[in-house]
């Protein structure tokens, strides 16, 4: 078996970085005088084949603008839809825990495409009105509500959807004067909804002794008690 050979370098590095030989001296070592003077004081230059051209085209910039350009991310990922707890389902009594109604009690109606659930106080009963929230931010009770006689179909998220409001170039006057801020009265349509579904839902209210005074009583820790320990 023969030996292997074992390749050097013929410009070796003294110190790592800095060769025995200059450039120059390698230029001459190497012979690439002799083969540009072969080929008429120029280097012979090679068509690239045109896999290698293809790669080098596609090869990025050496240098990038200074500014950074923003490019639009793609979201490859594919909404799954929101699972919904065990433990609610259409007409169950909810209380919620955040938000400007906390410790309400609300009845659960359906929910969203969004995955938001829509309840209702009724409104009528504790000033709750048709809502979403994330069930998350719930705690649902064994208490139902017959809800078979209300009518859903038409609440989706674009139901609550708020309009993109314009905004004024404000002047020198404007600027330096408080704001005043002018609430917005509900559409009329929207209250004959809230009208419709609370009187479906009133009559199965009314027909269950005490659950009124239930749903318009509010929800609170008092001392002493263990929410870990609460059966609702």
């Amino acid at each position: 078996m023969a030996p292997k050979t074992v390749r050097t370098s013929r410009n070796p590095d003294l110190i790592r970085g800095v060769g025995k030989f200059s450039r120059s001296k390698m230029y001459h070592k190497r012979g690439l005088w002799a083969i540009k003077a072969k080929n008429g004081g120029v280097f012979p230059k090679h068509d690239l084949k045109p896999a290698v051209a293809e790669v080098a085209a596609a090869k990025p910039p050496k240098f990038y603008p200074a500014d950074d350009v923003k490019k639009p991310l793609v979201n490859k990922r594919r909404p799954k839809p929101t699972k919904l707890r065990a433990s609610i389902t259409p007409g169950t009594v909810l209380i919620l825990l955040a938000g400007r109604f906390m410790g309400k009690r609300v009845v659960f109606l359906k929910q969203l495409p969004s995955g938001l659930l829509l309840v209702t106080g009724p409104f009528k009963i504790n000033g709750v009105p048709l809502r979403r929230v994330n069930q998350s931010y719930v705690i649902a009770t064994s208490t139902k509500v017959d809800i078979s006689t209300v009518d859903v179909e038409k609440f989706d998220d674009k139901y609550f959807a708020k309009e993109a409001e314009k905004k004024k170039n404000k002047g020198e006057a404007e600027f330096f004067e408080a704001e005043k801020e002018v609430k917005k009265a509900l559409p009329e349509g929207k209250k004959e909804d809230q009208k419709t579904v609370d009187g479906a839902l009133m009559k199965s209210i009314e027909a269950v002794p005490d659950l009124k005074t239930y749903l318009s009583a509010r929800f609170s820790l008092k001392l002493g008690m263990k929410p870990h320990e609460l059966v609702f």
